[in-house]
């Protein structure tokens, strides 16, 4: 697309820390490290503080993404990831299930960027995840980003939302006890 530009929103500024969770598949080890690249240098420059982990492949990223959100503190989320096709359908499942995966957790209020490449080729994939050219890793920590400021914005998380563990009183209560 000769002459096409794109419009990148300015990053968001915060008056208290932001924590993030960056999610990596890297299965293609220097995809995902241009990925990792572009979305801390985006943190960075928010002044956002970030904890990384791995995980074996695109499929377990929402897993990883849900888990943390219900157990632990952070903020927003970063789904980092490399789908190239194959010659099976299994890519088809990769990328659907992936995204549907996160798409669920953002329309519960997780607030994330979808960094995971879904491409033909090698070659598509090494332009996009590149810091110095389409940084889709750093758009997907800008996303998360924007995200968190529109959720603090609304006066923050409602929390708790899905699996809660039952507490004590609720167990008592189930058992047939009383508040005493």
């Amino acid at each position: 697309m000769a002459g096409a530009s794109h419009y990148s929103l300015p990053l968001p500024t915060f008056d208290k820390p932001v924590k993030v969770l960056i999610v990596v598949a890297p299965y293609y080890r220097d995809i995902a490290d241009n990925l990792i690249a572009g979305a801390k240098a985006t943190l960075d420059q928010a002044g956002a503080t970030w904890d990384l982990i791995e995980v074996p492949g695109a499929l377990e990223v929402p897993a990883a993404i849900g888990q943390a959100w219900r157990m632990a503190n952070f903020d927003g989320f970063v789904a980092l990831g490399c789908v190239i096709r194959g010659e099976t359908t299994h890519y088809d499942t990769v990328c659907n299930d992936s995204s549907r995966g996160l798409t669920l957790l953002g329309l519960q209020g997780a607030c994330l960027g979808n960094g995971i490449l879904t491409v033909e080729t090698y070659d598509q994939a090494a332009v996009r995840a590149d810091p110095a050219d389409q940084n889709k890793g750093g758009g997907a920590a800008a996303a998360a980003l924007h995200l968190i400021a529109l959720q603090r914005r609304w006066g923050g998380s409602r929390g708790n939302v899905g699996f809660r563990p039952a507490s004590d009183e609720t167990i008592q209560l189930a058992q047939g006890g009383d508040r005493a």
